[in-house]
């Protein structure tokens, strides 16, 4: 990853929204689970990319974060974070991925504290009423792999990348986080299903674009929520001759923890954030079936094993 998130105090935080008051910046607010994030930026490009991933809010809605995106050449590429208020300052950033994940980890950094509700970095489907998420480090073939299962018959996206979890009694129940998905331009020569969705995105110096899989899926193929009763782990370890295993709620954890929670865009990571992350997990896995995948065999093979495993459920 190509940022590292600074914690800065509130007094920091002021003065930099003094500093950069008159900047002639666009401004949009959208909703994240409930919450209102607005974003401020001078880049329209980013501003246009944003308005179509996330679902829109209010303007009349007080905004429980902010994130000011800043260019400023006499500053880097520095990512500024102020946990109090909730308010992040990102200098020359140009790549949009970093700034919606960013807008996702403060929403989750919310969420899970007050309301008990907490993020997977992770894609989630419902296959026929049944929940499945697959979560895995970058460029393990995560994305690759969800939309492989979106084509299957039954199956409805709920998030190909980040969603939010609340436990209770029974399966956890996973919601979608944005309206739209930020693809890779390649999805389409894996899959060819997707290649007239492809042809119509506009994508990024990163080969990268917000799209609207309705388009091709149908306009029923994303739903809201799920219950999840599948999770499937990811590796990409040509040392490992198992392609598919099944895993203990602990092993899962132990997985997990050895990789971060498969998170990069983590926005506060402490003793204590660690501590109800991981409790979090380790009762999210015990309601599921868990497996590791390692997707070291084409898309194609990898994606008969997770099928497999799905058709058995």
């Amino acid at each position: 990853m190509g940022y590292e998130i600074e914690i800065i105090d509130i007094d920091t935080a002021a003065e930099l929204r003094l500093r950069y008051k008159g900047l002639k910046s666009y401004s949009s607010k959208v909703d994240i689970f409930g919450l209102c994030i607005e974003f401020l930026t001078e880049d329209r490009e980013h501003l246009k990319m944003w308005e179509d991933n996330f679902y829109s809010m209010s303007a009349d809605i007080r905004a429980h974060a902010k994130i000011y995106s800043i260019n400023d050449p006499s500053c880097g590429m520095r990512a500024l974070f102020e946990p109090a208020t909730n308010v992040a300052f990102l200098f020359n950033f140009d790549y949009y991925g970093w700034i919606k994940s960013i807008a996702l980890g403060i929403s989750g950094n919310i969420l899970e504290e007050a309301h008990d509700t907490y993020s997977v970095h992770g894609a989630v489907l419902d296959m026929d009423g049944k929940g499945v998420t697959l979560i895995a480090p970058s460029k393990t073939g995560k994305t690759t792999q969800s939309w492989g299962l979106l084509r299957m018959s039954n199956a409805h996206l709920i998030s190909d990348d980040w969603y939010f979890v609340k436990l209770g009694s029974g399966r956890p129940i996973a919601y979608g986080s944005e309206k739209n998905c930020y693809i890779d331009a390649d999805i389409g020569d894996v899959w060819e299903e997707y290649k007239p969705l492809v042809s119509q995105v506009c994508f990024d110096n990163n080969g990268r674009g917000i799209a609207n899989v309705r388009w091709v899926a149908g306009e029923s193929s994303v739903i809201p929520m799920t219950k999840i009763g599948c999770v499937f782990l990811m590796k990409r370890d040509h040392d490992d001759p198992v392609p598919i295993r099944h895993l203990s709620p602990e092993e899962g954890l132990t997985y997990l923890l050895e990789h971060d929670l498969c998170n990069p865009h983590q926005i506060q990571w402490n003793a204590h954030k660690e501590k109800i992350r991981a409790k979090f997990f380790s009762d999210f896995l015990s309601c599921c079936d868990v497996y590791l995948v390692n997707t070291i065999r084409t898309a194609q093979e990898t994606q008969e094993l997770i099928r497999n495993v799905i058709k058995e459920k």
